[in-house]
């Protein structure tokens, strides 16, 4: 893979990274206006205010990463051109470049609490406030209703955030690449093969689907469990 190539690589996975944490921080104002303010719900989330958030989050998302690009661009690599990863991470290729990372490291601590700290700190604001207003609800009813409205967004966030922070707050050590790949995975693959199933437990129609799934699963392993167990053992024969 050429230079420019691993470059753009890096800048569409930070820019969809901070798009994704910003797009959750809308999700939690959604969640927050739905529970705190149900009555003024559709007057407050019109789509207007919707659009706006969107572009919003798709802008500060595709800019933020545009400083550490250019900074990475400038960078000398004079040791090796193997990158130890399977895309190009920001924290692999500082790890080979020969040069000052000095700049790269100051506009982490600029854009690292606008990229990821500002919207986990406002989504995890916006859940103090809702899970007080569940609280305060008298129905059992009620509060698992309301807790059902916002249980799947809240299980994306920890799964994200929780991934994302070990990836990049992992001690700088011989062994931490290895986590770092092997929280990438986690990252980049099987959280976004989970969001739809997440998103989708509510519904009544595909918690049926997947019921009747797993029931025919174990209803062949006993079946295949049973016929092993009821066929006699001959002693000659080796298969």
């Amino acid at each position: 893979m050429a230079f420019m190539q691993c470059l753009a690589q890096m800048y569409l996975f930070l820019s969809c990274t901070s798009v994704e944490f910003y797009i959750l921080t809308t999700m939690a104002y959604d969640r927050y206006v739905a529970i705190c303010s149900p009555l003024h719900y559709a007057i407050i989330m019109n789509r207007k205010l919707c659009i706006i958030l969107a572009i919003i989050s798709w802008t500060i998302g595709f800019l933020c990463p545009v400083a550490h690009v250019s900074f990475m661009s400038q960078a000398s690599f004079c040791s090796s051109n193997e990158i130890n990863h399977f895309f190009c991470d920001m924290t692999a290729l500082m790890s080979l470049s020969c040069s000052g990372n000095y700049a790269i490291e100051i506009a982490n601590f600029i854009e690292g609490p606008i990229m990821a700290c500002t919207p986990f700190i406002l989504t995890i604001t916006s859940y103090v406030y809702i899970i007080s207003a569940i609280l305060k609800i008298r129905s059992a009813k009620g509060r698992r209703k309301a807790f059902s409205t916002c249980s799947s967004h809240l299980t994306v966030v920890i799964l994200f955030c929780g991934t994302s922070i070990g990836m990049y707050m992992t001690p700088k050590s011989a062994h931490s690449m290895h986590l770092n790949k092997l929280l990438s995975v986690v990252y980049i693959s099987a959280i976004p093969l989970l969001n739809p199933l997440i998103y989708s437990l509510r519904n009544k129609e595909l918690r049926r689907t997947i019921w009747k799934a797993a029931r025919k699963v174990a209803i062949y392993f006993a079946s295949r469990v049973t016929k092993i167990m009821s066929t006699p053992f001959d002693g000659n024969r080796i298969s």
